[in-house]
């Protein structure tokens, strides 16, 4: 029997749609990546799009799943293969509302190598509390690196721990957060201040933000994401 599924708030659906235009527009993610939000009146479903690029993705593309990543809605469409990512997290995180996934450069540099992401300026005050690491290899021996199984999302789900990101080794980065709009601005200003710690190793020795500077521009910034949010959303829209 069909599950008797309450209707998702529309303003959830469309920050979804905005998201992933913004996501786009803003070079996190291209044809591939996404990003999913916790249904609000049932926290044991989440809200990704059937497999589309981002940047074309519209309302009536978003599906929902199960926490076993099972589709409920849109059956006949092409889920993403890897949708595990989020039901997983939503699982093992019941702080997290929403979740991008994301091949960005700046932080596939930082996923191969030993140098550890931590925050350069303010805006990136989040990675203060520490980066988790996935290393597909020591669940799965050589694959296609791709998170297509439950397993491999109960995996990543641990890598990620309590963290808001983690780097995956040769594959990209997965960020969480308590709103869709969170989950954009951490994933835009983690991939700026890899490319600003990047040109700032070439340069010399770094000061970083302190623990206690990290959390308190942590908490500043979470206050005024919709200041950006909004800017965003009229460049991706072509508004501006």
């Amino acid at each position: 029997m069909p599950r008797d599924i309450p209707a998702v708030s529309s303003s959830i659906l469309d920050d979804l749609v905005h998201g992933n235009r913004i996501l786009y527009a803003r070079g996190i993610v291209d044809g591939l990546g996404h990003i999913s939000a916790r249904h609000d009146k049932d926290a044991s479903i989440y809200v990704l799009a059937a497999e589309k690029a981002p940047g074309r993705v519209t309302k009536e593309d978003l599906a929902l799943y199960d926490l076993d990543s099972n589709a409920l809605t849109h059956t006949d469409r092409r889920p993403y293969l890897e949708r595990f990512i989020h039901g997983e997290i939503y699982k093992a995180r019941p702080d997290v509302q929403s979740i991008v996934h994301c091949h960005t450069p700046s932080l596939v540099s930082f996923c191969v190598c030993q140098a550890t992401l931590r925050p350069v300026y303010h805006m990136s005050g989040f990675l203060g509390h520490g980066v988790g690491r996935f290393e597909i290899r020591e669940i799965a021996g050589m694959t296609d690196m791709l998170v297509t199984s439950p397993e491999l999302g109960r995996a990543l789900a641990r890598s990620l721990g309590d963290y808001q990101i983690v780097l995956m080794r040769g594959h990209g980065a997965t960020i969480a957060g308590q709103t869709i709009k969170h989950t954009v601005f951490r994933a835009n200003y983690a991939a700026q201040n890899a490319t600003i710690q990047m040109d700032a190793m070439r340069m010399g020795e770094i000061i970083y933000l302190s623990d206690e500077e990290a959390m308190k521009s942590m908490e500043a910034n979470d206050r005024v994401v919709d200041r950006s949010w909004a800017l965003w959303k009229e460049e991706a829209s072509g508004t501006k």
